[in-house]
């Protein structure tokens, strides 16, 4: 239930961000270690990286960009310096004797059933399911929930390497047709297509040039709207800035050449538009973002009026509005308007001034993190030191009580239209494998209908949250797991994830591979720092721009919660992260490098000074703020990765991991980093694994997440000296 319009343009989706970064790990089965010894002094002859003379001034301040040659991703000395790398890491990781022993165990872990929340479009209901180690999931239809299921969309078909990915669709009204979107290679960019869902066939449709889009069909089931920007033209399209997205409306059966354009602001090249239709196809409604920002503007139009215009409903960058359904002209939002953790009001399409607007839902002690608007209620989820809690409303908002959940873990999905009487979820939890539950709406009780059979049992491991202080006295939660038991001796393998940003919470999920780290006898700690969406506004503007330092001194205060009270020590503690968690790990590796065995810095923003200057990442400074200003310029080169490296330092061993087809964070970032610490002839490994026909992370097939996973687990082992 995402809270806002505006794209994941810098992390994970919301609901992937932690299960893929646990994704890169692995394990040996019942603790056994091979025998290893993590070197004192790197003896790793690296690359040469070449450097040249490139200098840029800020503000008056000359900063050297000797590898800028790294962002010209297509020349070919580009593509011989990272296969010379990998051919460094990769004899590396071979050279570690218990990396083959950790991918077979992992295999055997991934490898059980994983379905999703049944949605109902029609008279169908569909849902999703991997069978184990197949590389993209698998779209079903049925008559009615555990009944027989046909296919209805393979994308482990479309592609012999699983690197063709399904990206998300939709369903027309009546459940004839399904709109949906395929990507190559972990690109952002998608291909949309149609199929007629009756016979399962695809239809020519076909739309390119596709991002950050959503799809809304129109009532009658004769065509969408989507979003798209122009084609890209002068540079690589993996590369190149995105700008002025327009929406248009495709009808089904014609070319995209003749699609109508619906929306555009020649005005505002950086706006971003979301589309949705009201169930009862009165309104069209755009949600205009213009950064990763939490906060969007609404435009609507009414489909029934002839001649109607698209017209202002929420015209100011005050809030986020996100939108959960309508009955009759009555729009039900989820908001911070007026409520730093999020309240529910609604709106009248006819009388839409901010006079008229009435609260449904309160603010609460709580964060109020998503809402759906299913079966005449709020299904509202709220989020209790990061972890789920479910309670019901009326439209008039009236409490209808709360959906017992069975623990510490995080309800999603909440499938369902506001006429429909069940709504389907799951459950979740750092050691329960994802389960679905059906919510009879009428009684508000939840029966658990889809278990999976996981091949071992996790109810030898539990998680905890401790809260612990920052370097300024704040109080941070962190989810602690581990087997029942476990001594505290500060001997324990530990990794230590975090993420710190951009509005995301990072709430309890389950992976086959934090349950092999702690089947091996492992520790995994998640610590929800400042940043993120879990304590609402204030906290997630605790740690952006100005206040940046702030989650990196949350992460360090972790790390040293859990060596103080002897969860670990500093040999044996790796920390790991992912995009701005990528950014996250870089940094405080190298404020902090005492204080790690190894560092994972993955898909990182790291060389913080030309984000900007790379596909959607202008729409960043809204977290980070922006070079073009002095003072943001002071902040930003205080900590980018990239800028912070000093030779002589004894760094942990870091392993930094990217793919040659990330088109939201520009791989570039990574190499350049790489070659920088490199040259700073570290005593341990300084590594760059490149994953090939590979994004940033959303769609990687099973089989190139467990190759990974071994790979990192195996490097983390070896820093460990275990």
């Amino acid at each position: 239930m995402p809270r806002t319009y505006a794209p994941a343009l810098i992390g994970l989706s919301a609901s992937s961000l932690l299960l893929s970064a646990c994704m890169h790990t692995a394990t040996a089965p019942d603790g056994a270690r091979a025998a290893s010894t993590a070197p004192t002094k790197s003896t790793i002859t690296y690359p040469v990286s070449r450097t040249v003379e490139h200098v840029d001034t800020y503000h008056g301040t000359r900063i050297a960009d000797p590898y800028r040659w790294l962002e010209d991703i297509d020349a070919s000395e580009t593509a011989d310096w990272v296969a010379a790398q990998n051919e460094t890491t990769f004899a590396h990781l071979r050279g570690i004797a218990q990396r083959n022993e950790l991918r077979t165990r992992l295999e055997q872990l991934w490898n059980y059933e994983r379905t999703s929340p049944y949605e109902r479009h029609g008279a169908l209901y569909a849902f999703s399911k991997n069978d184990g180690l197949q590389n993209q999931s698998v779209l079903y239809v049925t008559d009615k929930p555990g009944a027989p299921a046909r296919v209805l969309l393979d994308p482990n078909k479309l592609s012999t390497d699983g690197t063709v990915a399904f990206k998300g669709g939709e369903f027309s009204p009546d459940g004839r047709l399904f709109a949906y979107g395929l990507s190559s290679g972990g690109s952002d960019w998608e291909q949309w297509r149609v199929l007629d869902v009756g016979t399962g066939k695809p239809l020519a449709d076909t739309l390119e040039w596709v991002k950050f889009s959503t799809t809304a069909w129109s009532k009658d089931g004769k065509g969408f709207y989507y979003s798209r920007y122009d084609q890209p033209s002068g540079e690589n399209a993996l590369k190149a800035v995105n700008t002025f997205q327009k929406v248009y409306y495709h009808e089904v059966g014609t070319p995209q050449e003749r699609d109508r354009l619906v929306y555009e602001r020649k005005d505002e090249p950086n706006w971003g538009f979301g589309t949705t239709v009201t169930d009862d196809g009165r309104y069209l409604l755009l949600s205009v973002w213009r950064s990763t920002e939490p906060k969007n503007l609404v435009l609507i139009r009414d489909l029934k009026a002839k001649g109607g215009k698209v017209r202002e409903l929420v015209g100011e960058w005050t809030a986020s509005f996100d939108f959960l359904g309508s009955e009759g002209s009555t729009l039900y939002f989820l908001t911070d308007d007026g409520a730093a953790r999020y309240r529910v009001i609604a709106i009248d399409a006819r009388k839409p001034a901010r006079s008229n607007w009435r609260e449904i839902v309160a603010e609460a002690p709580e964060t109020l993190a998503g809402a759906r608007l299913v079966g005449g209620q709020i299904v509202a989820s709220y989020l209790k030191d990061a972890r789920s809690v479910i309670r019901r409303f009326g439209l008039d908002g009236r409490a209808l009580g709360e959906v017992a959940l069975p623990g510490l873990g995080t309800a999603s999905g909440f499938t369902g239209k506001a006429r429909d009487t069940e709504s389907f979820f799951s459950y979740t939890s750092f050691v329960d494998p994802a389960a679905v539950y059906r919510l009879d709406t009428k009684t508000g009780t939840a029966e658990r209908i889809v278990a999976p059979a996981y091949p071992i049992d996790t109810s030898a491991y539990e998680t905890r949250q401790v809260f612990y202080t920052s370097k300024d006295g704040t109080k941070v939660p962190m989810f602690i797991s581990a087997k029942r038991g476990i001594a505290l001796d500060g001997n324990n393998p530990t990794i230590l994830y975090g993420y710190g940003g951009f509005n995301i919470s990072v709430t309890p999920s389950f992976s086959p591979a934090v349950i092999a780290w702690l089947e091996r006898g492992g520790v995994y700690a998640v610590a929800n720092l400042r940043g993120g969406g879990e304590y609402g506004r204030a906290w997630h503007e605790a740690g952006m721009k100005a206040n940046k330092q702030n989650v990196f001194d949350d992460f360090i205060a972790a790390a040293e919660y859990l060596v103080a009270e002897k969860v670990t020590s500093p040999k044996s503690l790796a920390i790991r992260g992912g995009s701005n968690g990528g950014l996250l790990v870089a940094a405080v590796e190298l404020q902090r490098p005492d204080l790690f065995a190894a560092a994972i810095p993955a898909v990182g923003v790291l060389d913080m000074l030309r984000f900007r200057d790379f596909t959607i990442g202008r729409a960043w400074e809204s977290d980070y703020g922006s070079v073009t200003d002095e003072e943001g310029f002071r902040t930003i080169k205080a900590y980018s990765p990239l800028h912070n490296i000093k030779p002589g330092v004894d760094y942990p061993a870091t392993l930094v991991i990217t793919g040659d087809h990330d088109d939201r964070v520009f791989p570039a970032h990574s190499f350049k980093f790489a070659a920088a610490l490199q040259a700073a002839k570290p005593k341990r490994p300084a590594l760059i694994r490149i994953d090939v026909r590979a994004g940033h992370g959303q769609g990687k097939p099973t089989s190139k997440l467990i190759d990974e996973t071994a790979d990192v687990y195996a490097f983390i082992l070896d820093a460990f000296g275990r």
